[in-house]
């Protein structure tokens, strides 16, 4: 038996382990009780992975799809000359914007798989990239471009030290803190209650995190944008009636465009906007005076307002609050990390992540380097030149996670060649040409991924080196190696670089030769990872190893960001960028669309601790439940003759899906949940997720370019209007909306 100390990676926790293997399986996984920042904390999802790796189900070798619609085994040399070979010919046919990649949220807990992807791409010559940013998060890094001149400039709460704490959709508890590392986030939130922190949960259900710690305030659903106006519009009317709460000259010196702000936020008082948030003017006052009164408070969202009509305009209202109020880049307010290079520097400079072309469909801005997910069928179905005709799909499963999946499905029917690189066949690798076997976390050398790594999102900084844990099994080959063979097959160079793709080449070559008998052909990774560490300063790869539990690094700084790391061209914040400035201009439209549908219900999401996004279905223990469910609050349930435990139809004007009920008072009365990622029925290759019976709410959302949101191309996955009423027919479970086919 051998004791290895590393870390997960399915969110961004990244919690020490300790994992236990013999005879080259993993026998047991614990929480490593030493390690330097998580401290003994581990979810069940990562104490339960390496049964969810071991899966007869995981993915041993090449398949392709045969003309009979089945799968059969293939070697490497096979599918990297077929699909090498289609990558070509699109090229020459149709331009290389034909061949499209979709980088899925697997990819991004890694360092090297999505470098060696855009590598990919960037010797394709292809524009076309998507990625799964577009549905969860992709405002923050086209609000962050706006205001501070780099997509990854992510400001978070500096929660060692802030006395106010206002968290709106976001629910850490379960979800954890997105882009932000902190390991234990019930034991946190109890840790600032003590502390005398006021912390608040502004959301439409009383989440776990609100029954953990501090407040709760119900919020109507997609109301967010007038919830942040009349807040914002509070602080600046104090102000102007000569309360002080603002530092003139500190905004004089750091930002612009200040006097620009009482324009857009004028018309919102907090009685006008209670009529729609639900929030009584009272309360929200209350808050404000709480929020002004600390010494260092943060106003923090996530998902729940991003993934609103107006996620833009959420995010940008709340970073200009925390700018204006002086919190921004502050002890106890919120600062801005510090990775092992300034990052965002080295970005601007080099153009990374800068692109400023637009889709072919829509009109829509890149927003890191990547277009929306929600024209992608589209992309796919309308003729003309750049049409796509190719899709790599990498470390994702858009099937199940991009809005209007029925009409995506029949999108990705018509592709010429669809590949994907994953573990296990899922969803989307069922409709594949070419399913290619990666390796899982535990099977490759790896540091942080580059949130903490080049950003320093981390509550406590550090950084930590691990090595496989087992080898990998079959014909497996991490993605690195993938792409680089995939570009010698297509006549193409990494990077576009002949000198990349020849060292790399040479370097597989010689590495390889250092593996067991019978292993898979590799790239150096842990050299190229130990060359990242040298080139940042960190010292050598083996050194940070000889630390098992991680090496702190120094604490964050407040006041060393405003003036010293803002990345736009005169190095000020832009409070008011006027694209955004434009589109709050239209929110008078959205106000009366929420007056209009005041009576009736909306929809959000749900997550459950034991399932992650849609890839953990595939093990017992985590889908005991064998579907989700409708959440409905009891009187809502009265109100539409709806029985818990029967059937409910569920409607947009996009789609409709079938699900049982289930009572739930901790819902704010008018809103119904779906738990995302169910939907299996389809899938090949997960025997366990294939027989449960849950059904895919992402085919209520709507798609295409006119129901994007305009500023960041995301889709409105929650807080939509549904029609439910009682089931009008049996359940069908094995359809992944429970409604049979008609004919």
């Amino acid at each position: 038996m051998t004791t290895h100390h590393t870390f997960c990676r399915i969110c961004e926790s990244l919690c020490g382990l300790e994992v236990e293997t013999r005879d080259g399986a993993i026998t047991a996984v614990r929480p490593d009780p030493a390690h330097v920042a998580t401290g003994g904390f581990a979810c069940v999802k990562g104490l339960k992975q390496h049964r969810l790796y071991a899966s007869p189900d995981r993915l041993m070798h090449p398949l392709r799809r045969t003309d009979a619609g089945d799968y059969a085994r293939a070697s490497w040399d096979e599918a990297n000359a077929s699909i090498g070979a289609k990558v070509a010919q699109l090229r020459r046919d149709h331009g290389p914007n034909s061949v499209a990649m979709y980088v899925g949220t697997a990819a991004g807990f890694g360092v090297l798989h999505p470098v060696f992807a855009q590598g990919f791409m960037t010797a394709v010559g292809s524009k076309s990239m998507y990625a799964s940013a577009t549905q969860d998060c992709a405002n923050k890094f086209a609000v962050a471009d706006l205001i501070y001149g780099f997509c990854f400039t992510q400001p978070f709460p500096d929660l060692e030290h802030t006395e106010c704490l206002i968290v709106v959709g976001a629910n850490p508890a379960v979800s954890k803190w997105s882009f932000l590392q902190v390991p234990n986030p019930v034991k946190r939130l109890r840790e600032l209650e003590r502390r005398g922190t006021k912390v608040v949960f502004v959301d439409p259900r009383r989440t776990e995190s609100a029954k953990a710690a501090g407040e709760h305030l119900f919020i109507r659903p997609n109301t967010d944008p007038f919830f942040y106006l009349a807040f914002l519009r509070e602080i600046l009317a104090r102000d102007r009636a000569g309360q002080g709460v603002i530092d003139h000259a500190r905004l004089r010196r750091y930002t612009k465009n200040f006097d620009a702000l009482w324009a857009v936020v004028e018309p919102w008082t907090p009685e006008r906007t209670a009529t729609v948030t639900k929030i009584p003017a009272d309360a929200l006052r209350g808050l404000v005076d709480a929020y002004l009164g600390a010494d260092g408070a943060a106003l923090y969202s996530s998902t729940g307002v991003n993934m609103g009509t107006h996620g833009s305009i959420g995010f940008w209202l709340q970073e200009v609050i925390n700018a204006v109020s002086g919190n921004l880049d502050r002890r106890g307010g919120t600062l801005v990390g510090e990775g092992v290079i300034d990052f965002p520097a080295f970005g601007s400079q080099r153009g990374l992540l800068k692109r400023r072309d637009r889709s072919r469909v829509g009109d829509f801005p890149s927003v890191n380097d990547t277009f929306p997910g929600g024209v992608l069928a589209d992309e796919i179905l309308t003729e003309g030149e750049d049409q796509v005709r190719a899709l790599f799909v990498t470390g994702g499963n858009p099937l199940l996670t991009m809005a209007n999946a029925g009409r995506l499905r029949e999108a990705f029917g018509e592709l010429e060649l669809l590949v994907c690189l994953d573990i296990f066949q899922g969803e989307t690798a069922s409709l594949a040409h070419w399913v290619l076997p990666c390796t899982s976390p535990m099977q490759r050398p790896d540091l942080p991924f580059i949130f903490p790594l080049m950003l320093g999102l981390q509550s406590k900084p550090y950084l930590q080196a691990t090595r496989p844990v087992l080898p990998p099994a079959g014909e497996q080959r991490d993605e690195a190696t993938i792409y680089l063979d995939l570009c010698r097959a297509a006549g193409l160079n990494l990077f576009d670089s002949a000198v990349a793709q020849r060292l790399l080449e040479f370097g597989k070559r010689r590495h390889s030769r250092r593996l067991p008998p019978g292993a898979q052909p590799s790239v150096p990774q842990e050299f190229m990872l130990d060359a990242l560490l040298r080139i940042t300063g960190q010292g050598r790869f083996r050194d940070l190893l000889a630390e098992p539990h991680g090496r702190r690094r120094g604490e964050h700084r407040p006041a060393s960001f405003l003036g010293e790391r803002v990345v736009t061209e005169d190095g000020l914040m832009d409070l008011a960028p006027p694209s955004l400035v434009a589109e709050a201009a239209k929110l008078e439209a959205h106000f009366e669309r929420e007056r209009r549908d005041a009576h009736r219900l909306k929809l959000i999401t749900k997550r459950a601790i034991t399932t992650h996004n849609s890839w953990t279905h595939n093990l017992d223990d985590f889908v005991r439940a064998r579907t989700n469910h409708l959440h409905v609050h009891p009187e809502d349930a009265a109100r539409l003759g709806l029985d818990e435990g029967a059937y409910a139809d569920v409607q947009t004007d996009t789609g409709a899906v079938r699900v049982p009920v289930a009572f739930n008072a901790d819902l704010m009365p008018g809103t119904v949940a779906l738990p995302h990622g169910w939907g299996h029925q389809h899938a090949r290759g997960l025997s366990v997720a294939a027989k449960t019976a849950g059904v895919n709410v992402n085919l209520l959302a709507a798609d295409g370019p006119e129901r994007l949101e305009r500023v960041s191309g995301m889709a409105n996955l929650t807080g939509f209007v549904v029609d439910v009423k009682p089931a009008a027919g049996p359940f069908e479970p094995t359809s992944w909306s429970g409604i049979a086919a008609e004919g």
